[in-house]
C-alpha cells in the first residue's frame, strides 16, 4: 500500500483532511509504480491519450519545445505533484514532460481518476485544489518573466520551490536540495546560463543566497522575500515557512 504520509497526501492535506475511506481510494491510484531515468521524456507534447502521473521521488520540469530547438520550461514538478493531469480530458498531451533526476512516478488512467472523483468528491475538490495552485504559480511565472528583472525573477523561483518543498517535508526556511542546472534556470525564467550564472553570484556576494554543488541555502530569508517582493498567498498554504 502507497503511505497515508506520502508528499501527495501531506500536500493534500494542506487544504482538506482526508479520512480513512479517502486515503484508501489515493492508496488506490498508485498500483503502477514505475521508474524513469533522467533526460528520457515520459510524456511527448502531441502524445495521444497519454496517462496522468502521481510524482513520488524525483524531480521533472514541463517544457514547450520550439521550431529552432529551444525550450520554454513551464514548470518544474516535485515530489507530491501530478504530472500531465490535463491528459485525462485533454486528446493529445501539450506540453512534454522530462525528468531531471531518476523518478518514481505511479501512472493513472483516466479513467481511475475519475472513477476515483466519483467515489471521493472531498478528494476530487482536493485535486483541484492542487490543480488550481499550479495554474497560480504558471501566471507568478509569467508576471516574473514579464514584469520582474533578472535577480527578482531568479529569487522568486528559488523562493517559491522552497516553500513548495516544505509542503511535502523536503526543506525547511534554511534552503534545500536542487538537482536544478544553471539551463534548467535559464530555461524557465527566459535568461541565459551565462546571465544566472551572473545572478547567482550577486545573490551570493548580496549574502541572500547560496546555490553550489546541488544545494540552495538560504542566507537571509526575510531578505530575499523583500528583493522579490514575495507574495506567499498564492501558494495558499499554511506551514512553519510563512511565519
Amino acid at each position: 500500500m502507497y503511505s497515508h504520509h506520502s508528499p501527495l497526501t501531506r500536500k493534500l492535506g494542506n487544504f482538506v483532511a482526508l479520512n480513512e475511506a479517502e486515503l484508501d481510494i489515493l492508496d488506490g491510484l498508485h498500483q503502477r509504480r514505475r521508474s524513469f531515468v533522467a533526460g528520457r521524456d515520459l510524456v511527448h507534447q502531441g502524445q495521444l491519450r497519454s496517462a496522468a502521473y502521481i510524482l513520488a521521488e524525483g524531480w521533472v520540469c514541463s517544457y514547450k519545445l520550439l521550431r529552432d530547438g529551444t525550450r520554454q520550461i513551464v514548470d518544474f514538478q516535485i515530489p507530491g505533484d501530478f504530472l500531465g493531469l490535463r491528459s485525462v480530458l485533454f486528446r493529445t498531451a501539450d506540453h512534454n514532460i522530462e525528468p531531471i533526476t531518476p523518478v518514481e512516478a505511479s501512472e493513472v488512467l483516466s479513467s481511475e481518476l475519475l472513477h476515483a472523483f466519483a467515489e471521493t468528491p472531498r478528494l476530487a475538490t482536493a485535486v483541484l485544489w492542487a490543480a488550481s495552485r499550479d495554474e497560480a504559480m504558471v501566471v507568478e511565472h509569467l508576471v516574473g518573466i514579464g514584469r520582474r528583472n533578472a535577480l527578482e525573477r531568479t529569487a522568486h523561483l528559488l523562493l517559491e520551490l522552497n516553500a513548495r518543498l516544505v509542503l511535502v517535508g523536503h526543506a525547511t526556511r534554511e534552503g534545500f536540495a536542487c538537482p536544478l542546472t544553471q539551463y534548467h534556470l535559464a530555461d524557465a525564467l527566459g535568461l541565459s546560463a551565462v546571465h544566472i550564472n551572473r545572478v547567482l553570484r550577486e545573490l551570493r556576494e548580496s549574502r541572500l543566497l547560496t546555490f553550489h554543488r546541488g544545494q540552495v541555502e538560504i542566507l537571509d530569508f526575510d531578505g530575499l522575500v523583500d528583493l522579490a517582493e514575495f507574495d506567499f498567498d498564492y501558494l495558499d498554504q499554511d506551514g512553519p515557512l510563512l511565519r
